[in-house]
């Protein structure tokens, strides 16, 4: 098998699944009892915090643990949206942002919120001068994405932090899924107040995320009920996760130092590849990423080219539903290109640390063939 799915989710690391069995068995207690259990377990949600703290460069304080990147960013969004409501309902994004952005702004809208969607270039990129003239007197936020889920490309996060200093009552979201243990975001320096980190995508496990908040941004809770992480996020901690999410985010932290360069060779091959091949357009930026790519082939149905690949063990993704009767072209190749044929057929490659050269060189040998024999049937049933 051949996994590059890893935007999706990745694989837990082996020391991940050991410390999450660990705590689960032996440290079960309620972090909010006075009991022992209850206090061993307080103390490792504690250590937790403060070593993820410490590899994001931020205060203990300023670490909440939600369930995810989906909770992470509606959380952010509607949370600045209703706590600043008063001096002002205008909101700024961009056209490419993951749904859990896009729809909690939408929501915001039906509620009266105004939101402006940036457009971007074929390099998946905003403009500083669109965001620039898209500010006003009643801007409360901006969120925008730093790694693109779809085809990898990058936002300029620290020119846009650089940029929104000059209007310090808006505040700056950083949807950091992607581009956590990738692609390195200096929080502080970066004048972000609120970012949001994934577990499963950082090879940790499904149902843990954190949200970053700068201390003293003022956010109105979504949950209500136990008071847990002072407030802003009630319900029973995760302890086994979020111990497990802190082991996560320091192995692939401290992969990323070692085996960058390695993950960067991989894609620099299968983008030239696929650069070279006859039939396939490359949606992916050169300079994205260095573990996203993401191809089309116009007139192919991007689900059978999948389900092809996975026959020979390769398992990729791509943004269109797996349906015949439904297919629902990408929001990002679209915004990118204005090419429908383009956007309906795209497949997304993601690798991570402990992908082979050798896997992508057979990767890309399964799609030349697979593209190939295709091609030759559409143009028999002509």
């Amino acid at each position: 098998m051949i996994y590059f799915d890893n935007s999706a989710t990745t694989k837990p690391y082996p020391e991940v699944v050991e410390s999450f069995i660990k705590v689960s068995t032996d440290y079960f207690g309620n972090p909010s009892s006075l009991h022992g259990l209850g206090v061993q377990s307080e103390k490792l949600l504690s250590a937790a915090r403060k070593q993820i703290a410490e590899l994001l460069k931020v205060k203990s304080s300023e670490i909440y643990f939600t369930s995810g990147g989906t909770e992470s960013n509606n959380l952010a969004i509607k949370g600045v949206a209703h706590a600043n409501a008063n001096r002002g309902k205008h909101i700024i994004t961009t056209a490419i942002e993951h749904p859990s952005v896009g729809d909690a702004c939408h929501s915001l809208e039906e509620q009266g919120f105004d939101v402006t969607y940036l457009p971007v270039d074929e390099h998946g990129q905003i403009s500083l001068s669109d965001l620039e003239l898209a500010v006003r007197e009643d801007t409360i936020l901006v969120s925008i994405m730093h790694v693109n889920n779809e085809v990898g490309s990058i936002q300029p996060i620290a020119e846009i932090g650089k940029l929104l200093k000059r209007h310090p009552k808006i505040l700056f979201h950083v949807d950091h899924v992607q581009g956590a243990g990738k692609v390195l975001l200096p929080i502080k320096d970066a004048n972000v107040d609120l970012c949001t980190v994934s577990g499963h995508k950082v090879h940790g496990l499904k149902g843990t995320g954190i949200l970053y908040i700068h201390e003293g941004v003022r956010i109105q809770s979504v949950f209500h009920g136990g008071n847990q992480e002072t407030k802003v996020r009630s319900g029973t901690e995760n302890v086994a996760g979020i111990v497990a999410l802190s082991k996560a985010l320091r192995i692939s932290m401290n992969n990323q130092l070692l085996f960058h360069d390695k993950m960067q060779q991989i894609r620099n091959y299968l983008y030239n590849g696929l650069m070279e091949m006859d039939g396939v357009l490359v949606n992916s930026p050169l300079k994205g990423a260095p573990h996203i790519l993401n191809f089309s082939v116009p007139g192919l149905k991007s689900e059978v080219l999948l389900h092809a690949l996975e026959e020979d063990g390769i398992y990729v993704s791509t943004t269109s539903a797996c349906s015949s009767k439904k297919r629902t072209a990408s929001k990002t190749v679209e915004a990118m290109f204005h090419n429908p044929t383009r956007s309906e057929s795209v497949i997304r490659i993601s690798t991570t640390y402990s992908n082979e050269l050798e896997e992508a060189e057979k990767v890309l040998a399964a799609i030349q063939k697979i593209v190939a024999n295709l091609e030759k049937i559409m143009r028999v049933a002509k």
